[in-house]
């Protein structure tokens, strides 16, 4: 029989809370936040501030809650915030300043569980006699994911390795988080101006049980390891051992590319650039797989040159690798043939039959997408993404008419976001790279 003082013990020590009513009232503070400081800020402005101070204080505050109730909430929230931090690049800086630090704090931060609780779970999932299997292991957390938390550990050969230990209740967690996320969807688009909010919860939703079975991310990062092993530029840790809610795998010391992004060299800045345009490009030709996780703390730079990347609870199965009809997109919108590129889009579903669209009009609305294929090297930076944001976000703006028309058919809206996350890393990063001839060697249908 379980002693009720241990039962009470359990419940504050979770790491992760899973009253649903105390975690949608956190969640409803961020938007019911923002309405009232803008409140108080147009108050301010009656008193003679100007509209600048105002709105930098007012962005700044934001941020802080916003990295104060995702990152403490963990679970869906927390994930969250890791997705939006990639977009971040295309913000305009007026805007971006004060999130910036929130939301890439966000990609390794979080409260950690008690090593009472963490040991819990190791037994119920790898036997009562799971000690016997390391040599040593840390009860101090080295790191915090969206739905766990990873520990340093000698495997009993001697390997060092990471185990990686989901919070319990972290299913009933995620599932509610975004249950209420995607009910204040419109709300938070205030939060990251130019960021799709909505269909980004959609996705995270519609994947959440893959990523709650860890068994599910350790064959990903097996078959990862497999297609990409004696690799000169990417290395994928092996995994050592797993069960549903730990993975044990190669532990690995890089520059992660948050640490770059703030301070990198140009040297730097550029090859990892490279290294993750190659890995995001020939990952769907190498495994028949693409990580879908793009945001700066699951990659790494090695000493030895070597991109290094982990957490494969999210990726995509693609047995055919990368559509062709991309790659044909890419050089028709290159070549300049507009209406072979509009029937193409329209066979592919994004331009709907009852809806009246030019061709030329869809094609200058892409055109600017291509630009880092038009030369033999491309300068990825923030202003680029800021002025595309800005293009396609400005109901003033044709551009903005022609993009809300175009439809975005379910077989494409990953392969986008991801590819999508990658460029905002790559704009985060400053990065200049052959980008054109890694997708002439990667990309079907772009060469032919």
């Amino acid at each position: 029989m379980t002693d009720s003082r241990d039962s009470l013990g359990d419940q504050q020590d979770a790491a992760l809370p899973r009253r649903t009513m105390a975690r949608t009232a956190k969640l409803a503070s961020l938007p019911l936040g923002i309405a009232g400081r803008a409140v108080g800020g147009w108050g301010r402005r009656l008193t003679g501030q100007s509209a600048e101070d105002v709105n930098a204080v007012l962005s700044a505050k934001a941020a802080e809650q916003l990295f104060e109730v995702l990152g403490t909430l963990k679970g869906g929230a927390m994930k969250f915030g890791q997705a939006l931090s990639v977009f971040e690049a295309a913000v305009p800086e007026e805007f971006a300043a004060p999130y910036r630090d929130a939301l890439t704090r966000l990609q390794s931060a979080a409260p950690p569980m008690p090593s009472r609780q963490t040991r819990r779970v190791l037994a119920e999932q790898l036997g009562r006699s799971w000690t016997q299997r390391f040599a040593d292991f840390d009860d101090e957390p080295a790191a915090a994911a969206s739905i766990g938390q990873v520990h340093r550990a000698v495997w009993h050969d001697g390997r060092e390795v990471a185990v990686k230990v989901q919070y319990p209740g972290a299913d009933e967690a995620l599932r509610s988080d975004l249950r209420q996320l995607q009910r204040f969807s419109r709300l938070f688009q205030a939060l990251v101006p130019g960021t799709e909010v909505k269909p980004l919860l959609a996705e995270l939703a519609e994947r959440m049980n893959e990523e709650l079975d860890y068994r599910t991310e350790a064959d990903n990062q097996r078959r990862f390891a497999r297609a990409f092993s004696g690799d000169d530029n990417v290395f994928v840790p092996k995994v050592v051992a797993s069960a549903p809610k730990v993975i044990v795998s190669e532990w690995v010391t890089g520059t992660p590319y948050s640490r770059i992004i703030a301070d990198g060299t140009v040297e730097q800045r550029n090859a990892a650039g490279r290294l993750l345009a190659e890995f995001h490009y020939s990952s769907p030709a190498r495994a028949h797989l693409l990580h879908s996780d793009p945001h700066p703390g699951n990659f790494m730079l090695l000493d030895d040159g070597r991109l290094c990347v982990i957490d494969f609870g999210a990726v995509a199965n693609l047995p055919d690798g990368a559509p062709r009809a991309l790659g044909v997109m890419m050089r028709l919108a290159l070549e300049g043939k507009s209406q072979d590129l509009f029937e193409l889009l329209r066979a592919e579903g994004f331009v709907r039959p009852e809806v009246g669209l030019d061709a030329d009009d869809v094609y200058a609305w892409l055109l600017p997408l291509v630009a880092p294929l038009t030369g033999e090297t491309f300068h990825f930076t923030r202003r680029w993404a800021q002025k595309q944001a800005m293009r396609m976000g400005d109901t003033r703006n044709k551009d903005f008419h022609i993009g809300r028309s175009l439809n975005l058919p379910p077989q494409w809206l990953l392969i986008h976001r991801v590819t999508a996350g990658a460029i905002g890393i790559l704009c985060q990063l400053d990065a200049e790279l052959p980008v054109r001839a890694i997708v002439e060697r990667w990309q079907p249908g772009f060469a032919d």
